[in-house]
């Protein structure tokens, strides 16, 4: 059963021990094991800041000229609960998880608190199994690619015509330069032009977030 999870993280864990204990909530170690030691308390101190640490050095190398506010920003973003636990649900992680039986009968398989804490586990068993790039291949795969869902609430469209309406007789425009892939599953390409030059590019999976990213790597190379 372990190893369905395994797949979906990636990672295959050297030391099963490890991650039976990522996925013992308390309630489980204190019925089973009667110590709370048994629980992945621990590994979820140690989890959060890896996945702080990996998320900071990803942001500081993927955004250089964003300033600190914006950077700790966008990370607070990816590692909070409702992220975590939105990842959590796509790897079906409730159905892993070890609990004891008045939390499981309370519905703690599905609680947003739980799911964050058992992701930031699992990062933590990773780590304390194969080291660092364990723990971050984890995060790499599945927790920073949430960046391009959290980013999309910022309308960078919008600022960048702000931006430059500042100036008169400025014009702003877009265009396709390439579609890609089937159906289900198209990649498109954008450019965006200011006075006809090429100012910044983007790619999504639709023309909007393509948009985005092309409005926004615009501003990063006109404004900042």
């Amino acid at each position: 059963m372990l190893s369905k999870l395994q797949e979906a993280l990636g990672y295959t864990y050297k030391d099963e021990a490890l991650l039976n204990m990522a996925l013992s909530h308390t309630s489980y170690a204190n019925e089973v094991h009667k110590d709370a030691l048994h629980s992945y308390e621990r590994l979820e101190f140690l989890g959060d800041s890896i996945l702080g640490f990996v998320a900071a050095d990803y942001l500081y190398h993927t955004f250089p000229k964003k300033l600190e506010g914006e950077l700790t920003r966008i990370r607070a973003e990816l590692v909070c609960e409702n992220n975590l636990a939105a990842v959590a649900q796509t790897l079906s992680l409730g159905e892993y998880i070890l609990l004891g039986n008045g939390e499981q009968h309370s519905g703690g398989k599905n609680r947003s608190s739980i799911l964050c804490d058992v992701m930031e586990s699992l990062i933590a068993a990773a780590y304390l199994d194969g080291g660092l790039e364990a723990a971050s291949g984890i995060v790499h795969r599945l927790i920073l690619p949430q960046l391009s869902q959290n980013e999309k609430t910022h309308d960078y469209k919008t600022e960048l015509q702000e931006l430059v309406q500042r100036k008169k007789e400025q014009e702003l425009s877009y265009s396709l330069v390439d579609e890609s892939g089937p159906d289900h599953c198209k990649e498109f390409q954008v450019q965006v032009l200011l006075n006809g030059e090429v100012v910044g590019q983007g790619s999504g999976t639709s023309k909007k977030r393509a948009e985005q990213e092309a409005a926004q790597q615009a501003i990063e190379k006109l404004y900042k």
